[in-house]
């Protein structure tokens, strides 16, 4: 019972902790009060919905909204987070992925609550489980966050994958006769991947008034994948220098191919390593022992 009372302060002590951080850190305004009560009733944030519902809807929004504040803080900058956010393909905001991983961590909070609740119901130390508590806590955030890399990693290995044939496609459009904004509204239109969807955002900035080459050079800097980079900058000066387009979108396919060729050996490499410790330390000392045992055991009785 103690154990429980504990837990219980323990948490206790923590929300009084995050309310006090969180009336340090609200230092609203008049007007930022006024557009409070100000907003429609349709305000996704629901402060200004009326009623006791629209109300605490409010209060937990403001409250997230400060707490993803926080976290951020300890985290990444929101600028950082952002691009990763948009590398990943996700259509969360930073402020929204903040709130995520401390959902998460507060995921990972309850658990280990919960797991040191029984602990100590059996007669463990209460001061490493607070540890506990604390590290499942951060171990949720944390997996947060290695989610959205795995995200990111896999979003740029489809890239990668995908790039050789967008080049092709867009060298023969080139080659037919047709110019570079319209290859690409062509790979935007009959494409059906992540690439795809890239290239249809640098024909949506096209439209808008920008120049190839400068949504060309934003994609290079968005997207962070380097063959992709290099393809679009070389489109991108090549367009600017009148350089023949179908040659450079055929060498650019070429060079992508052959990076994509060297990394598969390089994965096959590292993987073959990876096999040998299954071999030295799982199946060398089996194969030792069945070779040594029987002449120990015959060594044995025949002494």
């Amino acid at each position: 019972m103690n154990g429980w009372a504990l837990v219980l302060g323990l948490v206790g002590a923590c929300g009084v902790l995050l309310v006090v951080m969180w009336g340090q850190d609200r230092r609203l305004g008049l007007e930022a009060r006024v557009s409070s009560r100000l907003r429609p009733p349709g305000d996704p944030t629901g402060v200004g919905a009326p009623g006791i519902r629209g109300g605490l809807r409010g209060v937990v929004s403001l409250i997230a909204r400060d707490a993803a504040g926080v976290v951020g803080r300890w985290g990444s900058a929101t600028a950082d987070t952002g691009n990763r956010l948009e590398r990943a393909g996700s259509p969360l905001t930073a402020a929204q992925y903040r709130i995520e991983q401390m959902i998460w961590g507060m995921a990972g909070g309850a658990i280990g609550v919960m797991a040191a609740g029984l602990l100590l119901s059996r007669g463990a130390s209460p001061a490493p489980l607070v540890v506990m508590v604390l590290v499942c806590g951060l171990s949720g955030g944390a997996l947060r966050e290695y989610v959205l890399s795995r995200a990111i990693r896999a979003r740029e290995a489809r890239m990668i994958s995908e790039l050789p044939t967008v080049a092709d496609i867009f060298a023969l459009a080139v080659s037919a006769g047709e110019g570079a904004p319209a290859a690409l509204e062509r790979i935007a239109r009959i494409g059906s991947g992540v690439l795809a969807e890239e290239f249809r955002g640098v024909v949506g900035e096209v439209r808008t008034g920008t120049p190839v080459a400068g949504a060309l050079h934003s994609l290079a800097e968005r997207t962070g994948v380097a063959a992709l980079s290099r393809f679009a900058l070389g489109v991108a000066i090549a367009i600017e220098r009148g350089t023949p387009l179908a040659d450079v979108l055929h060498a650019q396919a070429l060079d992508v191919r052959e990076a994509g060729r060297r990394k598969l050996i390089e994965e096959g490499g590292r993987r073959e390593i990876a096999m040998m410790v299954p071999v030295i330390f799982l199946l060398l000392p089996v194969t030792v022992v069945f070779a040594v045992f029987p002449g120990i055991i015959a060594i044995r009785f025949g002494g």
